[in-house]
């Protein structure tokens, strides 16, 4: 086996794909979590779509430490996660039921994942959004879900979380990212303010070697004018940043 190893949950979404190309070709082993499998990854676990959280929790860990046996893993990328618009008179507990399967419990399992297996000083990237970072009258349910993974990746970040010592937990808070699915609906977009899929693998990579990486628990923005992408640590749920990387 290689020396580096990394889990994507969500691999086989338009960004954990990518997140495992990029670091197949850096020859990481990569193992992906998803109700899929991908070819690329070195190894699946498929998620039972109709189970409890508690139960894909333990079907991910034991499908994990069978893979891993006394290995450990340098970083967990949890890329899961969907959209779904809506108010409070549209489906909205369907909605909200929704997001939180598909952002929250992925997010959790990628935190009960790191408490085993992340080594000292590993990774743990989770994705939130920039819109959670106010209201989001038009989508609640999501901005619902994306604000727990907010406070998930801040309690993470903070002491007696039960994290690995020395280990770092970010959240990524895209505003759009250009993937074709967002392009097919929002064919009139402004392309040029859209965060390009290829940007996050490389910023992850190099917060793993240590380059620029910030403190854990961090939320990081990314904020994409002109084709260009601004990595900014939000402190508050208002726009004051602290920009660290350009």
């Amino acid at each position: 086996m290689t020396s580096q190893r990394l889990i994507v949950y969500g691999g086989r979404g338009a960004l954990g794909n990518v997140c495992i190309n990029h670091f197949k070709q850096a020859n990481w082993w990569v193992a992906n979590i998803d109700l899929k499998p991908n070819a690329s990854a070195d190894f699946n676990i498929i998620v039972p779509p109709d189970a409890t959280w508690f139960q894909q929790e333990k079907h991910v860990i034991t499908m994990l430490g069978t893979a891993l046996k006394d290995e450990k893993l340098d970083a967990i990328v949890c890329a899961a996660g969907g959209y779904r618009r809506g108010n409070t008179v549209q489906n909205f507990t369907e909605n909200a039921e929704l997001m939180w399967k598909q952002s929250v419990w992925p997010s959790s399992i990628a935190a009960s994942i790191a408490t085993k297996f992340l080594s000292k000083g590993g990774l743990l990237a989770l994705t939130g959004a920039k819109a959670a970072l106010g209201s989001t009258p038009d989508a609640i349910g999501y901005g619902m879900a994306k604000a727990a993974v907010h406070q998930l990746t801040k309690s993470l970040g903070a002491k007696d979380s039960g994290m690995p010592e020395d280990s770092i937990t970010v959240g990524i808070l895209p505003k759009t990212l250009d993937t074709d699915v967002n392009r097919q609906c929002m064919p009139k977009g402004n392309f040029s303010t859209w965060t390009p899929l290829s940007f996050v693998p490389d910023l992850l990579e190099s917060w793993i070697k240590g380059v620029n990486c910030p403190p854990s628990g961090s939320l990081i923005k990314l904020d994409t004018k002109h084709y260009n992408t601004e990595v900014t640590i939000s402190k508050t749920n208002v726009e004051k940043v602290d920009v660290i990387m350009d």
